[in-house]
């Protein structure tokens, strides 16, 4: 079967499985809720049919089920679209948003609200106080990007090997300022910021949703349209200079757009790692790489992913929640265990 054929299953496939998992995401907790129902309750709110359903049920769904769903959804896709966009533009199959370090900033960033913010915010009206560890998790996610991307430009353009140096090492001085902050931090500042470290879909309300999709939804969108020129990324930066490629305004427009949709998720869901190099990968192994298909698809599975992540997270210990970065973890190192081991192999 020819690969674009593959591709156009493939992401019918996506297209029906994704409004599926949606519904039985919505559908599983503390309290079950039957498929009919949802469906019931979800018609009932645009209109088109009466719902005789309980008040009980249409609460959960409404208030605590569907904004969480919606965000696992938003964000699940675009942590996946950014990793492969940076698998493209670095022509790296194991490179992560994370590398340029997007995510230990951002995490930096809330650390210093969770730690500090009793200090920083104590005049700030009631808004920015609720928004103070979401606002400064994006602007430290923003600010270790500029670094990363102004240690790596020069006089000859923008060098992807100095831009990977530079990321280790804002990952490290991140770090360190981590580690400041949870030897300074009292039991509950450190309880809060070790939670927030591993992340979580708990704290979904419509206005995060709201945001989110302002964001992301486009972001999204336009990294999909790079598909084209990230194909042509993979023949190398001198062949995509003799096709008419701008590549530095390429690198410079991917980095930024990486960087807003790494920032914005991880300030509302603190840091959920390993989706955005799975994904890719899962996508890349099915159909190929053709960035055409493998950026949708990522969107697509990158939603899926997080969904069942974020239904073992609420199930396996209830009526306790386990942090859904575990759970991602749990699922992505042994696969990145397994790419290193065929790579070692391949050299072999």
């Amino acid at each position: 079967m020819r690969r674009s054929h593959q591709g156009a299953l493939l992401l019918t496939g996506l297209a029906i499985l994704l409004p599926v998992m949606v519904i039985v995401s919505i559908g599983v907790g503390a309290v079950p809720i039957p498929a009919g129902d949802i469906l019931t309750i979800l018609f009932d709110r645009l209109g088109l049919i009466h719902s005789d359903v309980s008040n009980q049920s249409a609460l959960i769904v409404e208030s605590i089920r569907l904004p969480r769903t919606l965000l696992g959804v938003i964000v699940g896709g675009a942590l996946a679209v950014a990793g492969a966009s940076m698998q493209g533009l670095f022509r790296n199959p194991l490179a992560d948003p994370s590398i340029i370090g997007v995510s230990s900033g951002a995490a930096l960033g809330a650390g210093v609200a969770i730690v500090l913010g009793g200090m920083l915010f104590a005049d700030a009206p009631s808004l920015i106080q609720s928004y103070s560890i979401s606002v400064l998790a994006f602007g430290g996610g923003v600010l270790t990007t500029w670094l990363v991307y102004k240690m790596g430009s020069g006089s000859n353009g923008t060098s992807v090997a100095t831009m990977l140096l530079a990321g280790v090492a804002i990952n490290a001085l991140a770090g360190a300022g981590m580690g400041m902050l949870n030897y300074i931090a009292d039991d509950t500042m450190l309880r809060n910021l070790t939670f927030w470290q591993m992340g979580s879909l708990g704290g979904a309300t419509w206005e995060l949703v709201m945001i989110c999709a302002t964001f992301l939804i486009p972001v999204m969108l336009i990294l999909i349209r790079y598909g084209q020129v990230l194909n042509a990324l993979l023949l190398g930066e001198s062949e995509a200079r003799h096709l008419g490629i701008n590549v530095q305004k390429i690198k410079l427009t991917l980095i930024f757009l990486t960087a807003l949709a790494v920032g914005v998720s991880v300030s509302v869901s603190g840091i959920i790692g390993f989706v955005g190099l799975v994904v890719p990968h899962l996508i890349r192994l099915a159909v190929g790489p053709d960035h055409r298909i493998l950026l949708p698809a990522s969107a697509m599975l990158g939603g899926i992913l997080l969904l069942g992540a974020d239904m073992v997270a609420r199930t396996v210990v209830a009526p306790a929640e386990l942090p859904i970065g575990i759970v991602t973890a749990l699922m992505g190192a042994p696969f990145f265990l397994s790419l290193l081991w065929q790579q070692r192999k391949r050299i072999a």
